[in-house]
């Protein structure tokens, strides 16, 4: 694709990775403020709860050509993969009844359910705007955004289909979080690397190394709802039940205690209990040891890549980032 676009490369004004960077909070920050009359207001509320920006300086960091440049339509691409992970936070907001996201009132919570439904579908459709407003268009015609909204829909169906399913296998938990976090985060890289890259091969190691990658956040924050206390985590902990979502150090003590898992049939089981067979059981070391085997083959992606060492060097930040959460 590189040699293919060479001439139009040729006028087109490259970023360093941190310009890049900078132009993809501005450009999410102008979406949100500039968003119609009728829902401004509220979409100018999520600038207050503005997150870490993993998915786009993952997008970023895969779309540094060899010589440390990043084509401009990266933070389109960028500004869209944002602007799609906030709609379905609005949207988790509601499903969880949460009142925090990242320190912060959340919108349905300060202005009503309805409204922050309604608003995520907007954020939904400002997404897939912004990335089809990029130049030459032909040539990401296979980066299909609309399916990965599907595959994360799709995810979020599935655990709201298997709540309060005790009987959830680890196979069946694991194709849950594969649509609802690692779709976005698989999005993120081969949008990066479709800008950057040439060959089929190597654009499917960075889709691959991304879907690890958002496999393991997601078991992270797993164990973050047992582990870190609301002020650090900066959003509902210990919550995970009490919504009806059996993660995987559930599963695994399920799996391991007859007589706590018959209970739980029976009856609603404490957050002491919960957290007393996890510990028993070892839920929290299962759920790390599975983590650490996507950590490992996500690690040995990035040593094979052909790039250079400041580009595995931030795709391995990304990676720990992943790993340690929070």
């Amino acid at each position: 694709m590189i040699n293919e676009l060479a001439t139009e490369n040729a006028a087109v004004e490259f970023l360093t990775y941190d310009d890049a960077v900078e132009c993809v909070k501005q450009e999410v920050g102008r979406l949100l403020s500039a968003s119609p009359k009728p829902i401004r207001n509220y979409t100018q509320h999520l600038t207050h709860s503005w997150g870490k920006f993993l998915r786009s300086h993952a997008l970023l960091a895969c779309a540094e050509n060899r010589e440390g440049q990043i084509h401009p339509n990266a933070v389109k691409f960028a500004s869209a993969i944002e602007i799609l992970h906030l709609a379905t936070l609005v949207h988790d907001d509601v499903i969880d009844n949460a009142d925090l996201r990242r320190g912060f009132v959340t919108l349905q919570k300060k202005f009503g359910k309805r409204t922050a439904v309604i608003c995520g579908d907007y954020l939904f459709c400002l997404a897939l705007e912004q990335a089809s407003s990029i130049s030459n268009k032909r040539d990401y015609v296979d980066f299909n955004i609309p399916d990965y909204m599907t595959r994360i829909c799709l995810g979020e169906l599935r655990q709201n289909q298997n709540n309060y399913n005790l009987d959830l296998s680890v196979a069946s938990y694991l194709r849950i979080i594969s649509g609802k976090t690692a779709a976005l985060f698989e999005a993120s890289f081969y949008a990066g690397a479709i800008l950057c890259e040439e060959e089929k091969d190597s654009v499917e190691k960075y889709m691959r190394l991304g879907h690890l990658i958002g496999m393991i956040f997601q078991l992270t924050d797993d164990c973050i709802d047992f582990e870190a206390p609301l002020q650090l985590a900066k959003k509902p902990v210990q919550s995970d039940y009490e919504q009806g979502v059996i993660t995987l150090p559930l599963i695994y003590a399920l799996q391991n205690l007859t007589a706590f898992k018959q209970k739980a049939r029976e009856e609603k089981v404490s957050r002491e209990e919960i957290n007393s067979a996890v510990t028993q059981t070892g839920g929290l070391d299962y759920t790390k040891a599975v983590s650490k085997k996507y950590y490992d083959k996500a690690f040995k992606i990035i040593r094979e890549l052909s790039a250079s060492d400041s580009k595995k060097e931030r795709l391995m930040f990304i990676l720990n980032k992943a790993h340690r959460g929070l």
